[in-house]
């Protein structure tokens, strides 16, 4: 496709036939009665297939969000939808009260994926984040012998972990934090890429270190190389966790299963999310070794819903989908072509890309344009994209784009910075 093609709408029949109701009224009620607690792009999605999607008035855009990677492998993909609807026909919930036939095979899949021994599920990436926390603490004051109520968890400025109350006492971005207060002491925050700042503010109520591999809502920003095996050095002989908040950068994003294997690490603790619920329904797990996940006992720590058997069987189809490599390859080949063909826009209308695999933060020059008004282009143009942080936007289209939707998307790109007089 050319730059300047736009996407005109499709006709849907059957079935899937358009809901008659405009894209404004469907804007009206959620306005009117959902709370505002986002700021969407005015696109009213109604179905989905692969990269793409349709809105209500039959107009197809290119998916190059893939709802910040919780559908890594596409909407609708044939394996995922099969694994919930044979659950679905037979138990989707039972509680932890009892067991269940699906919850022993996805946790045996995963740990085995992971290379560790034992998986806590859980339903949301907070919620892993905050089992994290839980099992850090516990393991510091039961196993490494810290004083009680003295933990620490070090994090790194700009860090993006969710949004529970826990969660934004150690986030510096006043956004997140305000009016939200009082805040949950026990962290310390140090610069994110300084490994030598890391070391300085460890001491003897240490339990953890959390970190993102890549940096995603803080605009896709990657550390140095060096950053991510100094700090597996520094945390092993320092008697410190090392626990890496995979929730959007692993499960095949980056090109490999985690993206702490593209730089040759083993945290101690995975926190999973987004993608392992395959873009159906909220899976998340905490993934480590006995000697970890093994300091949680009865009753200290649980979830209604974490380890349904509907989530189990599809978190188990996911699994099976990267067991092969074949996701990681295809996100390693396809993001080296998403990489090269934004980095051909620096110095026309972008400033800086940064990345891996097929996840790319886009610095657009402020001069030009914001992040928001871009994305707002690009919506008119095929192409949906979300802005961050005033002037950067994010591309993580799903892994099952083809090479000819991610060279229209930075067609499309462009096409808008031309538009804009870059």
């Amino acid at each position: 496709m050319s730059a300047n093609t736009r996407i005109e709408p499709v006709e849907i029949s059957g079935l899937d036939k358009l809901d008659p109701r405009s894209a404004t009224e469907f804007l009206t009620q959620e306005d009117a009665h959902a709370a505002h607690n986002y700021h969407p792009l005015e696109v009213v999605v109604t179905r989905g297939d692969g990269a793409w999607v349709t809105d209500v008035t039959g107009r197809r855009y290119l998916d190059c969000l893939a709802a910040y990677s919780a559908v890594n492998f596409g909407h609708g993909h044939p394996a995922l939808v099969k694994a919930a609807k044979d659950q679905l026909d037979r138990i989707t919930l039972t509680s932890r009260a009892f067991h269940n036939d699906q919850l022993g095979p996805f946790v045996a899949a995963l740990a085995d994926l992971a290379g560790k021994d034992m998986v806590l599920p859980m339903n949301t990436g907070a919620e892993a984040v905050e089992s994290g926390i839980k099992i850090a603490r516990a393991w510091g004051y039961r196993v490494k012998g810290v004083q009680p109520n003295e933990a620490k968890i070090i994090v790194a400025d700009g860090n993006f972990h969710g949004r529970t109350t826990t969660i934004i006492s150690f986030s510096n971005d006043e956004q997140a934090r305000a009016d939200f207060g009082p805040f949950t002491p026990g962290f310390v925050s140090v610069p994110y890429g300084d490994a030598a700042a890391l070391e300085a503010a460890i001491d003897e109520n240490t339990v953890a270190v959390l970190i993102e591999p890549i940096q995603g809502e803080a605009g896709i920003v990657v550390p140095p190389a060096a950053y991510l095996p100094a700090v597996r050095e520094i945390t092993t002989r320092k008697d410190v966790l090392f626990i890496a908040d995979e929730i959007q950068s692993g499960l095949g994003r980056t090109g490999a299963t985690f993206q702490c294997d593209n730089v040759g690490v083993v945290p101690d603790l995975y926190l999973l999310g987004k993608a392992l619920g395959g873009g159906i329904l909220p899976v998340s797990a905490v993934v480590g070794n006995t000697d970890i996940l093994g300091v949680l006992r009865p009753g200290e720590h649980g979830s209604t819903f974490g380890g349904n058997p509907l989530a189990a069987a599809v978190g188990l189809a996911v699994v099976e989908l990267l067991a092969t490599g074949e996701m990681q390859e295809r996100a390693r080949m396809l993001g080296d072509r998403l990489q090269a063909g934004l980095r051909s826009l620096i110095g026309r209308g972008v400033v800086e890309v940064r990345g891996a695999g097929l996840w790319a933060g886009v610095d657009i020059d402020p001069a030009l344009a914001t992040g928001r008004e871009v994305c707002e282009a690009l919506m008119q143009r095929g192409v949906l994209v979300k802005d961050t942080h005033g002037s950067t936007i994010r591309f993580a289209p799903p892994i099952v784009a083809s090479e000819a939707d991610l060279d229209f998307a930075v067609a499309q790109l462009e096409a808008v910075l031309v538009e804009l007089g870059a």
